[in-house]
């Protein structure tokens, strides 16, 4: 995958980039896979914003994907590789042997009539699933499951990947993109390969209109609000906040430590977080 850049005919065409999207086999998705999406606007079962900024966007189908990649031991073939408005990663539309198709977080270097395989003990090639415990050391590995049989929750967004580093017993000692280093389950799920889409931290979006497209609308300086609205907002004039960052609600945002204090760290061995040495 490249990015397409545009000749700077206007303001927002000088630094707007785009996907190319060479990789992409069919833009016709599978009907059978759809589901229809009614958009929140951020509002919740109240009618009460809870999320802002957002609203309005582009309609979307969403694609239902395999997360738990459990028909175990029948070869699929990869029908095409696709676009899904609803993830930075691409997906791919999987044939199996009995008939059915699914769609899949498509790996890097997965190619169409690429033949693959979930299991116990598939062979150790791109797109094939299997537990944690069976991989070699060393694997890059995504869509990884946390808990068992509970499908896929780590490592799904374009260009992520988790490297094995260690076995322990019933736990593999998994190095994630973050840097934290964690544990989980030799039973757990994983696909082998880094997720499509590598270039999607490079892409630029240009100009507010790309937001819109997205659903995302735009966010207000709350030093820009009337006091009812933010505790930063009114004054005399032009007025730069005279007080810490904060939300809404008066609570601290930049720097304010937001982890729950009983939350459990059993499964960390190395924190995100750690000081490095000098």
């Amino acid at each position: 995958m490249a990015l397409k850049k545009f000749r700077p005919k206007t303001p927002s065409l000088r630094f707007r980039t785009v996907p190319d999207f060479e990789e992409i086999t069919s833009a016709v998705p599978e009907k059978s896979l759809l589901q229809a999406v009614r958009k929140s606007g951020g509002r919740n079962n109240k009618g009460r914003v809870t999320a802002y900024c957002r609203g309005g966007g582009h309609k979307r189908f969403y694609r239902i994907i395999d997360f738990r990649r459990n028909k175990h031991d029948i070869p699929a073939r990869v029908a095409s590789i696709e676009y899904d408005p609803n993830r930075s990663a691409r997906i791919a539309l999987l044939h199996y042997a009995d008939g059915e198709k699914r769609y899949i977080i498509a790996p890097n270097e997965l190619k169409v009539d690429d033949v693959i395989m979930s299991g116990e003990n598939p062979d150790i090639r791109v797109g094939n699933a299997m537990p944690l415990g069976k991989m070699p050391l060393g694997t890059i590995v995504h869509n990884i499951e946390l808990k068992p049989g509970k499908g896929a929750q780590m490592a799904r967004s374009a260009g992520s990947f988790v490297q094995i580093m260690a076995r322990e017993g019933e736990k593999v000692i998994l190095k994630m993109p973050s840097g934290e280093v964690r544990t989980v389950s030799t039973y757990c799920f994983g696909t082998i390969g880094q997720v499509s889409n590598i270039d999607h931290k490079n892409v630029v979006w240009g100009k507010a209109g790309a937001s819109r497209w997205r659903g995302i609308r735009p966010s207000v300086r709350g030093v820009a609000m009337n006091p009812v609205d933010h505790p930063m907002g009114g004054g005399e004039g032009r007025s730069s906040g005279g007080r810490h960052p904060c939300t809404p609600w008066g609570k601290p945002t930049k720097g304010y430590k937001t982890r729950k204090k009983r939350k459990s760290t059993a499964h960390l061995v190395e924190d995100r977080r750690k000081k490095k040495s000098l």
